[in-house]
Parts: structure tokens; sequence; C-alpha cells
């Protein structure tokens, strides 16, 4: 199997070690609890904002898309999911704080850059050839990661799904949050 393909496939279930690192060595400290959560907010903001205009396809454990998504944030940036990941990824590291939570985060970052960087090639390589010329414009106009300000104009005039859809797609997403948090505060009372 593909590298690339082993963390697309298992890539709910690879951040599982960096996890209990992060609740192992938790200590929480206020400040970076309030900036903790305004990163877990954002994030998970992003996350639903780009799941109302993809869908509940997201989830699933091939490769590929019914149809090119380029609405919503996706005019903005080509990976808002990602992006909503390590925003949230970086929140729950500074609500677990650390004795050394730089290199948390350092850890934490090197982690997911590193796997969405391999899932990215292998997403890229699989729309490009799903979506030929269209793809290559998409790509060619909107940054993989870094949101550009004003959003691309673009054919796609797909609507938002409504929120109660979304949020229930988001469902296990927002356990597992909730499941980290849990345990980073049974962690500092141990």
């Amino acid at each position: 199997m593909d590298i690339r393909q082993f963390f697309f496939k298992y890539r709910s279930y690879t951040p599982i070690p960096l996890a209990l690192l992060i609740i192992y060595f938790s200590k929480p400290a206020l400040p970076y609890l309030w900036i903790g959560l305004v990163f877990l907010i954002a994030g998970e903001s992003i996350r639903v904002a780009a799941v109302r205009y993809a869908g509940g396809v997201t989830r699933t454990t091939n490769v590929g898309a019914p149809s090119l998504c380029t609405a919503g944030p996706y005019a903005h940036t080509r990976n808002p999911l990602y992006i909503g990941n390590m925003l949230m990824y970086t929140g729950i590291v500074l609500i677990a704080g650390a004795p050394n939570i730089w290199l948390m985060l350092a850890v934490t970052w090197a982690f997911f850059l590193t796997q969405y960087a391999l899932i990215v090639a292998l997403e890229e390589e699989t729309l490009e050839k799903l979506f030929g010329e269209e793809y290559r414009v998409y790509r060619k106009n909107v940054p993989a990661l870094i949101p550009r300000l004003k959003p691309w104009p673009n054919q796609d005039k797909r609507k938002p799904a409504a929120l109660k859809k979304t949020l229930e797609t988001e469902r296990r997403t927002l356990q597992n949050v909730v499941l980290i948090l849990f345990f980073i505060l049974l962690r500092l009372q141990f």
C-alpha cells in the first residue's frame, strides 16, 4: 500500500498517539487555555464551513470526489478541513499545556504537516485524474494552505447544507474533541 493511501485511509486514527502524548504531558495554564479555546473554536468553525459545502463525502476512506467543490471556503483554499484540523490541534495543545508547550506545538505541527503533505499529494493526483483541466485551473488559482483573502470567482454555485445536517456529519469530530478535553481534565486530577 502506498504510504499516502495509508495516511488518507486512517487519517482519523493516526493522530491518536499524538493525542495520547498531549494528554500525558498536559499541565494546563490559564493564559494558554483561553488562547487555545480561540484556536479550537476557529478550527472547528472552519471545518463546519467546509463540510457545509463539501458534505459528508469528506468522511470517506477512498480518495476521490463526486464533484469538484470550489465554493465557500474552497474558493479561498484547497484544504480548509486540514487547516481547521491544524488549528483545532493547536488549540488542544494550548489548552492542555505542557512543561515545554512550544516543543509540543512543534511536534504537533510537524506531524500534521507531514501527514497532510502526503495526503494532499495523493488527493491532488486523484483530482487531476478525475477532473483534468478544471482541477488544474482551480489549483493554479487557489492556494493549498494559505488562504487567499478574496474568494476565487468560479462557476461552482452550490449552496451550503443546513447547519443541523452539517453538525450531524461533524458529530464524530466534536465527540473526539470532547473526549480529549475530558482526558486532559482527568489527567489534571491525577
